[in-house]
């Protein structure tokens, strides 16, 4: 076992962009764990697009990260210490031990992680939180008929990689939108899109109306900004859309109204649309069934994924801010430690 344990901790908030110098990355002695606790050993972190409003102080639907806390996110871990009867040394759990390669846990909020579903590292990718964010988002907000066109955002991404692949096997057309040309072929020719436009193209909206000659029927939404302005106008009566995320906007540093809102309240009734916030555990009930129509799924490789690994929890901020301005390429993932310690 190591002899010494790291953690990331957030230093200041950022204005705009989240800087290097938000994050601090600081040494710390290994736990004990106590009478029904369990010391974990961080093998998988997952960075997501999320963290970046867990930074910011403000109403939102969790808490924020304190200063001088250690940043949110989801991880695989291995328990390495047990004195809880529900987990032994060598279990591999889900838990939320943030960025951090050891933690105490009580063993509330741990899952153990099955090996036969697929590699863990898929326990925090397309196995899941962002596999059933796409799969619950997609199915039960979105709901897509056979012969519908369905518009996802980020494409290439663990999310909407996922969005696409789904609506293809419930018989829909699948449009992605993703950051270049080498993104787009990917999510095309591996992915199995039907078409996949490039969000930098300076005629994004004629592009996206060419790809999309009977309109759009669901957009999952998880960019916001320009995007959402090329795919606006192309919107189908009763056109479902289930928002995730807002990337394009998490770097904003004014609130501001934009051009075409009073214009999308206005369609909002005239075409009757269905606009729909979510976060994954509004879905909790589901999760059975998503884990047993993914992993089915992946098994019969009707839904392929990507992994995009950095190296060391040191890297961790790095990765991060990449990861908001497109710089990964699938699920974004650090290696914080070995399979078995």
């Amino acid at each position: 076992m190591a002899q010494s344990a790291k953690r990331v901790v957030l230093v200041s908030r950022p204005h705009g962009e989240p800087k290097p110098s938000d994050f601090r990355i600081e040494d710390c002695a290994i736990p004990t764990p106590g009478n029904g606790e369990v010391l974990l050993r961080t093998i998988w972190l997952s960075l997501d697009p999320y963290m970046r409003g867990r930074m910011s102080e403000g109403p939102s639907y969790a808490a924020p990260v304190p200063i001088g806390g250690v940043m949110e996110g989801g991880t695989v871990c291995e328990v390495m210490a047990s004195n809880n009867p529900a987990f032994a040394k060598g279990d591999i759990v889900l838990a939320r031990a943030g960025w951090q390669t050891h933690l105490i846990s009580d063993g509330k909020g741990l899952a153990k992680i099955d090996p036969k579903l697929g590699p863990i590292s898929t326990a925090v990718g397309v196995l899941g939180m962002p596999g059933m964010t796409a799969y619950t988002g997609l199915l039960d907000i979105g709901k897509p008929q056979p012969g519908e066109t369905v518009v996802v955002a980020a494409a290439s991404g663990a999310v909407g990689s996922a969005v696409g692949q789904i609506a293809r096997i419930k018989g829909a057309r699948a449009v992605g939108i993703a950051g270049g040309r080498e993104k787009c072929d990917y999510v095309k020719r591996e992915l199995g899109f039907d078409d996949c436009i490039d969000h930098r193209d300076p005629n994004l909206a004629a592009r996206l109306k060419e790809a999309c000659p009977k309109g759009i029927d669901v957009y999952f939404e998880n960019v916001g900004g320009a995007v959402f302005e090329a795919v606006f106008p192309l919107l189908n009566a009763f056109a479902r859309i289930p928002v995730c995320g807002l990337i394009a906007q998490y770097n904003d540093t004014e609130a501001s109204v934009p051009k075409w809102a009073s214009s999308m309240m206005r369609n909002v009734l005239t075409k009757r649309l269905t606009i729909r916030g979510f976060i994954v555990s509004d879905f909790a009930a589901r999760h059975g069934d998503f884990l047993r129509d993914m992993s089915q799924w992946v098994r019969d490789g009707k839904v392929r994924h990507r992994e995009f690994i950095t190296e060391g929890l040191d890297s961790a901020p790095a990765a991060f801010i990449g990861l908001l301005k497109g710089a990964n390429f699938g699920k974004q993932l650090v290696r914080v430690g070995p399979d078995k310690g």
